[in-house]
Formats: C-alpha cells, structure tokens, sequence
C-alpha cells in the first residue's frame, strides 16, 4: 500500500502474551472509523467524524491491554513528534506539532499469566520505530494475545488492485468471540489464497471438539482499511461501513455485545475531489463502491489469514494449524 508502513511490537515471554501493531501514515490520511461492536476501546474516533476540523491521520494504533493499552498512543504521538509529524500548532516562537493518532484496543488481559504485564507507551513507540513495509502475519504484534473463538487468533493483511490501478489493502486483528471455521467442514467460513482443503475426518473431530468449548465473551476484531484512491472524510466513513461486511463474512456470530469490532479506513491518495456535475458524480459513486467492496472482501480475507497463518503460543489455546495440519498441507 503506497504511503503506508506497518510496525509490530511482541511480548511473548514469562507472564505476557500481547503486544503492540502501528499503521503508519507520516505524510497524513484522510481517515475514517465505523465501530460496531457492543464492547469497544478506542481512542480519537470523534475527530475522525466528517464535520471536525482535523482533515489527516498520522498513524493508527491496534494494540493488546484493553482500555489499558490506550496507554501506547502517547508512545507513537511522542515518537511522531520527534520526527515533526502531525498537525501543526502554536505560532512564532511556540509551534508545534499534535500527531493524530486514532487506536483500538483488544482484550487480553492476563492471557500470559499476569493482568499487569500490558503494553505500554513504549510499545508504541517502538513500534513506530519498527515501521516497515512488510508485515508479519498471525500471533505476533496486536494479535499475540488474540483469540478467535476458541483458537489463536493473529494479525492478518490481503490486498488488491482495481482495474483502475486504485490499491486497496486491510490489516485485521482477530480476537473475537464468533468463529471463523465452518465446523460441519472444518474449513475458514471466507476462502483466501492459501490452499485449504477439508480436513481428514480424525482432524475435523478434534476441530469441533475444540469449537464446542466455551468462547472468551470479552474479545474484538479491529484493523484498518486503505486506499490509494483520493477519498474525502465522509467517503473514507463509508468504506469503514461496508468493511464491517468484511468481519461478517469471514466470523460467525459477528458484532456482538462482547466484541468491539472497529474498523478504521485511511485514503492516502492525493487531491480531494472537487464539484462535479452528475455524470462524474455517477462516475465517483461506482469507483468508490468498487473501493468499498474489496475494502470488505480484503478485510474478510485477512481475518482468515490471521488464523491460518498463526501458530499456537505458550499457554494460549491451539491454533488451526494445530488441530488441522491436513488442511494446509500441500
């Protein structure tokens, strides 16, 4: 994704299992952010709303530690201040810079044996130092301490490129409370690119053994949606809409009390759209509905990359990868 780099923090030690994932936009996005779940913990999604001031994202924040790991954002800001990122203020001698940094958190508290090993603002910051272009995928970052329904859950990309050149990439964090296995096939509810196959018939029973047990009611989805494509606030809210799609398709049950599942949506494309007359106002409709629609399927892909690709952690439930090594077998 042009514009866009991604850091990862791990903590997988004695006592934690969390961490820390960075989307980092330094020259500035235009943002958006669609929350659904009934249990969310965020951080600047009000100034994202089409009619407030500030036009531009610096960086997006996931992160494990629940209401806690808000904690990471003063961590990134101060690590972009350094750099001279953000929104300019103060005048004359005074000036200054305020990085705009949304995040969403994930629960996992205690998942590594003790509620107190959390991230923290250093996390953040190192994370921003870490920032690359490639992204390492399942229980690393954000998505260490995750857990998708009853197994390890991760962090998870996808892109795509329109037949317009227009790029369009997702990062998820999985940690939910609905599953993404179909348990009467044993296989991910949305297909992506890995070759999964249905599961020989000693594998689909330990699977659904396993889905059987009782879900953590205290978990999230969260992640980011970018384009390249020039978007203004109120476009980039809708693609964050229709990105939920996404979460729907891939986890089963979706959206639900106990999650929060947000979705932020970032347009790094340059020059905002001016007037224009109804034929080029059609013309916009469909480019962005095409947008909207791979932001969605993007996003259900990298959720069910984010199993696939995670391996099982110390102390943390199976992975996919455990119970069914004759899916992924080539």
């Amino acid at each position: 994704m042009p514009g866009v780099l991604v850091g990862q923090v791990t903590a997988r030690r004695r006592g934690w299992r969390t961490g820390t994932t960075v989307v980092l936009t330094s020259a500035g996005a235009v943002g958006g952010v669609d929350v659904r779940g009934g249990g969310p913990g965020t951080h600047e999604t009000d100034l994202l709303r089409p009619d407030n001031l500030v036009q531009h994202v610096h960086a997006v924040c996931l992160t494990g530690g629940s209401a806690y790991g808000l904690a990471t954002t003063t961590g990134v800001m101060d690590e972009l201040e350094r750099r001279g990122v953000g929104f300019p203020v103060g005048s004359g001698a005074t000036t200054g810079v305020v990085p705009i940094v949304p995040a969403a958190v994930i629960y996992d508290l205690g998942r590594g044996g003790a509620v107190a090993n959390r991230p923290t603002a250093d996390f953040g910051a190192r994370a921003v130092r870490a920032a690359r272009r490639a992204v390492a995928e399942g229980a690393v970052g954000a998505g260490t301490g995750a857990v998708a329904g009853t197994l390890q859950g991760g962090v998870g990309t996808a892109s795509t490129v329109l037949a317009n050149g227009v790029v369009v990439g997702a990062i998820a964090v999985v940690n939910s409370v609905g599953s993404l296995v179909d348990p009467a096939s044993g296989m991910p509810w949305t297909p992506t690119a890995h070759r999964v196959r249905r599961p020989p018939a000693d594998e689909r029973a330990a699977l659904a053994g396993r889905l059987e047990s009782a879900a953590s009611p205290l978990n999230t989805t969260i992640g980011v949606v970018a384009t390249s494509m020039p978007l203004t606030k109120a476009e980039c809210q809708r693609v964050a809409s229709v990105a939920h799609d996404g979460i729907a398709r891939a986890i089963r049950p979706a959206h639900t009390l106990f999650d929060g599942d947000t979705v932020f949506a970032l347009s790094t494309g340059v020059g905002a759209p001016g007037p224009v007359d109804a034929s080029a106002a059609r013309a916009r409709a469909t480019e962005l509905n095409a947008v909207a629609e791979a932001g969605a399927r993007c996003f259900a892909i990298a959720c069910t990359r984010a199993l696939l690709e995670a391996e099982s952690v110390p102390g943390g439930p199976p992975s996919y990868r455990d119970l069914c090594p004759g899916a992924l077998r080539h």
